[in-house]
């Protein structure tokens, strides 16, 4: 089974967190990597990403039956913007359970702004001896590893792949264990993670391209480019979708996983450089003004364009419920999106958390209620049991089936906290709320029907500043009337029935 092989080939792995950006696009001030990934428990992107490596590492070990290799490492590429707060979010919070010493930041430097289509120098508005700096995008990721000596270091460790992911998307781990072991198993030197994409939706498209002399390669396309270049190609209709209701052309969602031989190789030759580009926003159609000042920007998934035809570049298409949620839209931008079209906002960002993880426990043959639909900040979701549980509960689908047997049902209205390695459900009944909390050597299986009033969701207006930034931003917050909290803090077998 992928996952199950993903899993075992962990300890070989490098993980890389490309975190460059501010939530100012999204409406909150910090640093995007602090925002709550979801409100039930309040936890951050970033201790969500460390808890679930630190979740793969033990699972790993567990594998090798105790016989525990290296430490997993986690790379957070930072900017001049997101550096101090990092540090920050990871020290006040002991690095969320990982060694200090697991952990390195690379700072990415600004690059100079142009003021005009001939590319003079933009200069700062308070100090005109000064020349304005945006960051470089980041593609500057490669070049960053290349210079610090990490690959090295990992290669001489044994290690054999190198992991990319992006700074909110709350799903993304529940598909790396199958994406990693496509790799090992596919020998991929590349593997882009995926998702099926509608024809024109503002996502790149995972495309082969073929030169006129017969050269091809397997790279993503931005949106705004792909459809041009269809049409420019040959195919009348551009960017359509084909008879599977999505686009021939799978949506690149930013995850990759190298092969670390073949990319040190490459970049010995390169030392990391990625093609650059400059793509500025006009001021009208005449194209002769610039809104603001642009820059020359790189990024990360193009790397391939280098690669020697022999390279063995794919990709890995998973569902977007179970591997695609990002969160980078403001509630203002996110309600003009097309109805049908992703919102991509906190607001979706939370819902689709819930959403997988009630869709894995009823295929793990849980009764789970269906959803219902309602309107936050002008967005449209479908609310889902509100369902939450800590990494190290369930990886993968074969540990969520291991963990609970036949005879659980949860009610619409319920919400269930799982803060536990070994939680086992067993004909339990869940209508309100449940919070079980239990350290690594207690064994608890819960079990009978458990009902209260529970916790809701209520409205709120985005615009109300009386609101913290990270809560309005969604739409709603958690009122709790009524919950079971259940905490086991010793070893031991324990059952807890009503």
């Amino acid at each position: 089974m992928l996952e199950d092989a993903g899993v075992r080939e962990v300890h070989k792995a490098a993980f890389v967190l490309v975190a460059g950006g501010l939530g100012e696009r999204l409406g909150y001030k910090g640093i995007k990597l602090a925002l709550p990934s979801e409100i039930t428990t309040g936890r951050c992107f970033l201790e969500h990403y460390i808890e679930s490596i630190l979740a793969l590492q033990e699972a790993n070990c567990k594998l090798a039956l105790g016989q525990c290799q290296a430490e997993i490492p986690l790379v957070i590429m930072t900017s001049d913007d997101t550096h101090a707060p990092t540090v920050k979010l990871l020290e006040s919070n002991s690095y969320f359970g990982m060694k200090p010493s697991q952990v390195k930041l690379l700072k990415q430097e600004k690059v100079a702004c142009l003021d005009d289509n001939d590319a003079r120098l933009a200069l700062d508005s308070k100090d005109k001896y000064k020349i304005q700096t945006k960051p470089h995008g980041h593609g500057d990721v490669h070049a960053l590893l290349y210079s610090s000596g990490l690959l090295n270091e990992w290669q001489n460790a044994g290690r054999r792949w190198v992991l990319f992911f992006q700074d909110t998307n709350g799903l993304l781990f529940k598909a790396i264990p199958a994406a990693l072991g496509v790799s090992s198993t596919k020998g991929y030197h590349v593997n882009s993670l995926a998702v099926p994409r509608k024809a024109k939706e503002a996502i790149g498209g995972i495309t082969k391209l073929t030169h006129s002399d017969g050269r091809t390669m397997v790279i993503n396309v931005e949106y705004n480019q792909l459809d041009p270049l269809l049409r420019a190609t040959g195919h009348a209709d551009g960017d359509v979708n084909c008879e599977t209701g999505f686009s021939p052309f799978p949506g690149n969602i930013n995850q990759l996983i190298l092969e670390l031989g073949p990319y040190v190789e490459e970049l010995t030759k390169t030392q990391g450089a990625i093609a650059e580009f400059v793509n500025p926003k006009y001021k009208d159609s005449s194209k002769t003004a610039f809104k603001s000042s642009t820059r020359l920007e790189c990024m990360m998934q193009d790397y391939p364009k280098t690669l020697p035809p022999s390279a063995k570049v794919g990709f890995t298409v998973m569902d977007t419920w179970l591997a695609y949620a990002p969160v980078k839209n403001n509630p203002e931008d996110a309600a003009k999106v097309p109805k049908g079209n992703p919102y991509h906002s906190a607001t979706s960002g939370e819902m689709a958390i819930y959403r997988a993880n009630s869709l894995i426990l009823r295929k793990a043959g849980v009764q789970i209620a269906d959803p219902m639909i309602d309107v936050f900040n002008g967005q449209e979701v479908e609310v889902w049991p509100r369902i939450t549980w800590r990494p190290k509960w369930a990886l993968t689908y074969a540990d969520v089936k291991r963990k609970v047997s036949v005879g659980c049902s949860i009610s619409w209205k319920s919400t269930m906290v799982i803060n536990g390695k070994n939680v086992f459900l067993d004909g339990l009944s869940l209508d309100g709320t449940l919070v079980v909390n239990a350290i690594d050597e207690a064994e608890v299986k819960v079990t009978g029907h458990i009902q209260n009033n529970g916790w809701t969701l209520k409205h709120i207006d985005y615009k109300d500043s009386s609101i913290p930034e990270e809560i309005r931003i969604r739409g709603f917050k958690i009122e709790k009337a009524e919950q079971l909290e259940i905490n086991y803090g010793e070893a031991g077998k324990f059952c807890y029935t009503s």
